[in-house]
């Protein structure tokens, strides 16, 4: 990733790639050619999106001791990797469509790649949310765990004494 965010950061700068001086309104820029922005960095900067997402999720996976990973938890997880991925790209390639045709669709008022933003990439993370928020006491911190770390706190408060 960091090789990837390197490569990204020294690309050539494309000209007028932040957009030109607007001829009315001088507080304003009309933009450049977005196209040409992405021609160079644009996979590359889809590819370390994805890795991003898939780093996010092995850090929840991560989050669980291993001793309460199970297939099932493995199975959540990877569906909600592909749901992820999948709106990643949903976003990513309707940008790419409307900047090649100039048209998109628009939906619950936004347009297509915006709203894929909105909506699609926030509620992609519902089901991470899901598993800590429902999954605490299997995955997390099991009543046990609790019992065990209350002993402990018991056990330095008489050694404290």
């Amino acid at each position: 990733m960091g090789a990837l965010l390197l490569f990204i950061l020294n690309a050539e700068i494309v000209v007028n790639g932040g957009g030109i001086k607007h001829e009315i309104f001088s507080g304003m820029s009309i933009g450049g050619d977005g196209l040409e922005r992405l021609s160079y960095t644009g996979i590359p900067s889809y590819v370390f999106g994805a890795l991003l997402i898939f780093l996010i999720v092995v850090f929840c996976v991560l989050g669980i001791p291993p001793q309460k990973r199970d297939f099932q938890l493995y199975m959540f997880v990877l569906c909600t990797l592909i749901l992820s991925l999948f709106v990643w790209y949903q976003m990513i390639s309707s940008h790419l469509e409307y900047l090649e045709t100039g048209v998109t669709g628009y939906f619950l008022g936004f347009p297509t790649a915006s709203a894929w933003q909105m909506y699609g990439i926030w509620l992609s993370s519902v089901p991470l949310i899901s598993l800590y928020s429902i999954g605490f006491r299997r995955y997390v911190f099991s009543d046990s765990d609790e019992k065990e770390f209350n002993a402990l706190l018991e056990k330095s408060r008489s050694n404290e004494k």
